[in-house]
C-alpha cells in the first residue's frame, strides 16, 4: 500500500508485469530497492540511500537528436495531432508509455527502434518484434494495437501509404483477467466482513462494474437519491445505476466519517490507481483468491447482467462500454445453463401440450 512505504519510494510495474519498488526524490540518485516492503532487505537498502544523501549536481544532458522522419519524429508529431488531444489523459499517459517502451527498444545491432525510418518499418520486422513477445501475447496485442493508430498517422502525413501493422497477425485472444465465480465472490464476502474497506471496495466494484481508476475516485456527493453516479474512463461515458442492498449495508457498516473519498487509506487518503490495485491484491490473497483481481469484478458483474437476461443497450448503460460487441463477449461467458433454463423454463406448458396422447389401454 503506498501509505506503508517509506517517503519518495512508490511501487512500479516492469515491463514484465512485476510490480517494483523504486525511490525517486528531486536532486537524488533513483534507485529500485530490493525485497519486500517491510523485509530487512528492503529497509537496509533505504537506509543506505539515505545516507549517501543528495546526488552532486550534474550538468543537463543534451537532448537526443531526432532523425527527420524516424519513429522519434512521428511518435513527437502523433502526440500533438488533433487525435491524440482527443483521448483522454489517461489514455494519453498510457499510449505514451507504451511508444516511449517500444522506441527505446534496441534491436541486434545496437539502434534504438526510434531511430528506425518510418519508411522502412516492415510487415517481416513487425512480425519479428512481436514473436519476441510470444510470453506475453496480451502485451503484444496492445502493442499492435497503439502502433496501428501510429501508422495511420503516417498514412494522414504522407509518410507512408500504406499501414503495415494491419497486416500483421495478432496473437489468439486470450481468457484474459479471471472472471469471478458467485462462489468466489462469496468467499470474499465471508473473509472480508461488513465494515472493512475491502468488503466496502468489492461491492462498489460489483455494484457499478468499474475500473480501478474510477472506483477509487467515488466521493460521498456521487451517491444520490438511492444512486451510484460514476464517469467511465474510457470514453468519458457517466453511468447512473442504482445502488444495491449489499452495497448500502457496506456503507452503513463504515463509521461514519466527514471524508470526501470512499475508499480510502488507512490515513484517510484516496488510493493510487496502482495502490488501489495492490491492496486488492492483498485483500483478494488474504481470502485465498489469487487468481483474482479487482478488474474480474467487472467482468463478474457484465456476466452477471447477461445471466438476468439484461440487453446489451441495458448492460452498456451499467458498465460504461461503447459497443455492442464488447459487451456481447461477456453475454457470451454468461452462465450457459441458467441461460438455457431460463430460456426453456417458458416452454412448459408448450412442452406438456406436446405430450403423446393416452389411449386409454394399459401396457399390462
Amino acid at each position: 500500500m503506498m501509505s506503508d512505504l517509506p517517503a519518495n519510494v512508490r511501487p512500479v510495474q516492469d515491463r514484465h508485469g512485476k510490480t517494483r519498488y523504486r525511490f525517486r526524490r528531486r536532486g537524488w540518485k533513483s534507485a529500485y530497492l530490493p525485497g519486500q516492503p517491510g523485509s530487512a532487505e528492503f529497509h537496509r537498502a533505504y537506509a543506505d540511500i539515505i545516507a549517501q544523501g543528495e546526488a552532486e549536481q550534474q550538468s543537463a544532458a543534451s537532448p537526443r537528436k531526432i532523425l527527420p522522419r524516424s519513429i522519434d519524429d512521428l511518435i513527437n508529431r502523433y502526440k500533438k495531432s488533433i487525435r491524440w488531444r482527443k483521448k483522454s489523459p489517461g489514455n494519453q499517459h498510457r499510449v505514451a508509455r507504451i511508444l516511449e517502451r517500444f522506441a527505446d527498444r534496441v534491436d541486434k545491432r545496437g539502434r534504438r527502434y526510434g531511430e528506425r525510418p518510418v519508411a522502412d518499418v516492415s510487415v517481416a520486422w513487425l512480425e519479428n518484434v512481436f514473436g519476441t513477445m510470444a510470453e506475453t501475447p496480451g502485451a503484444a496485442n496492445q502493442l499492435r494495437k497503439v502502433l496501428v493508430g501510429l501508422m495511420d498517422a503516417a498514412i494522414r502525413m504522407e509518410w507512408r501509404t500504406d499501414n503495415p501493422v494491419r497486416l500483421t497477425d495478432k496473437f489468439a485472444d486470450g481468457e484474459g483477467f479471471h472472471d469471478w465465480t458467485n462462489a468466489e465472490i462469496e468467499q470474499f464476502r465471508a473473509t472480508h466482513a461488513l465494515g472493512t474497506m475491502a468488503r466496502l471496495t468489492l461491492e462498489l466494484a460489483l455494484n457499478t462494474a468499474a475500473r480501478r481508476c474510477n472506483i477509487n475516485k467515488i466521493e460521498r456527493d456521487h451517491l444520490d437519491g438511492g444512486r451510484i453516479y460514476v464517469d467511465h474512463a474510457k470514453g468519458n461515458n457517466e453511468a447512473s445505476v442504482p445502488m444495491l442492498a449489499t452495497t448500502k449495508a457496506a456503507l452503513d457498516a463504515l463509521p461514519a466519517a466527514p471524508i470526501r473519498h470512499l475508499i480510502t487509506t488507512a490515513f484517510g487518503k484516496p488510493f493510487t490507481d496502482a495502490g488501489l490495485g495492490n491492496k486488492m491484491r492483498k485483500w483478494c490473497d488474504d481470502a485465498g483468491l489469487p487468481h483474482c483481481t479487482l478488474h474480474g469484478l467487472r467482468k463478474a458483474m457484465s456476466r452477471q447482467l447477461a445471466e438476468s437476461g439484461a440487453t446489451d443497450a441495458e448492460g452498456k448503460a451499467v458498465t460504461g462500454h461503447t459497443k455492442d460487441s464488447t459487451f456481447a463477449y461477456y453475454r457470451a461467458k454468461a452462465n450457459r445453463t441458467a441461460l438455457a433454463d431460463r430460456a426453456l423454463s417458458n416452454l412448459g406448458p408448450l412442452a406438456a401440450s406436446n405430450q403423446p396422447e393416452s389411449d386409454g389401454k394399459s401396457n399390462a
